[in-house]
């Protein structure tokens, strides 16, 4: 692989939580119904069990938006669609919108950027039985990368994640390279798996695998929710033998302790 993917960092960052005193709301065009957008802006894996379970929401929706330019590959959305159909209790059925925002002319993206973007494009939120769920596919990078290395995903909010797809199109589709759905689909689920509230950030560990070093993140190398950061070794155990990783057995075990499959 070139240099550059070596040096990658696959995070989860935390940065949200919803204050108090937000009480935004939207209409519903389709019901009328007025909606509280603050239900969307809490604390990443406060939804775990809403979006694992049937018990409040039995239907999902997600939106799945992307800067003009940048949509993932469609390989990437359908193994997305398959991962939570595997893994959550959604009896109504889960369904994906797809939306284009036009290029924004920036090339470097805060969170909070991040997040402003969402609040003036987003469309779909909780309501009666359906939990909806964000995923914006961004042009430029994190502000926060650095020569340690690059940002590919965050989780941010409780329904809301950003994939940096032009980082993961830099990295990807050449010689030595990952394929780019392959290297699409790790970091869409591991991003998922933190808003289903892995690892012990919303969903209860039912055993001791949480990696000491890296909050919110289990320990075992081979699994989906591994934090690899910086070396070849940690990269290639994420996407090695040409598959899209998986989430270990005690990662499942915490899931569908919680709720889910």
């Amino acid at each position: 692989m070139k240099h550059n993917i070596l040096r990658v960092i696959l995070v989860c960052s935390i940065f949200f939580s919803c204050s108090s005193e937000e009480t935004e709301q939207i209409i519903d065009p389709a019901t009328g119904d007025t909606i509280n957008v603050a239900s969307n802006r809490q604390q990443t894996g406060s939804s775990a069990n809403d979006l694992l379970s049937a018990n409040t929401f039995d239907k999902m929706i997600v939106e799945i938006a992307f800067i003009e330019g940048f949509k993932p590959t469609q390989e990437a959305l359908d193994n997305f669609k398959n991962f939570i159909e595997d893994r959550t209790f959604k009896t109504a059925g889960v369904t994906f919108i797809e939306k284009e925002i036009s290029a924004t002319g920036k090339t470097e993206y805060t969170t909070e950027e991040v997040a402003d973007i969402e609040k003036e494009f987003r469309t779909q939120y909780n309501s009666s039985s359906t939990i909806a769920v964000w995923v914006l596919f961004i042009n430029g990078n994190s502000s926060r990368d650095s020569n340690q290395g690059s940002i590919l995903g965050s989780a941010y909010w409780n329904t809301s994640f950003v994939i940096y797809e032009e980082t993961i199109r830099g990295l990807s589709n050449s010689t030595f390279e990952p394929e780019r759905s392959l290297l699409e689909s790790a970091v869409i689920h591991h991003e998922f798996g933190h808003i289903l509230g892995l690892t012990n950030i919303g969903t209860d560990l039912q055993s001791d695998h949480e990696d000491p070093d890296h909050a919110g993140h289990c320990v075992e190398e081979s699994c989906l929710m591994y934090f690899a950061a910086e070396t070849s070794q940690g990269i290639d155990t994420m996407i090695s033998g040409g598959q899209v990783p998986k989430l270990d057995a005690q990662c499942l075990a915490d899931l569908k302790a919680n709720g889910g499959r």
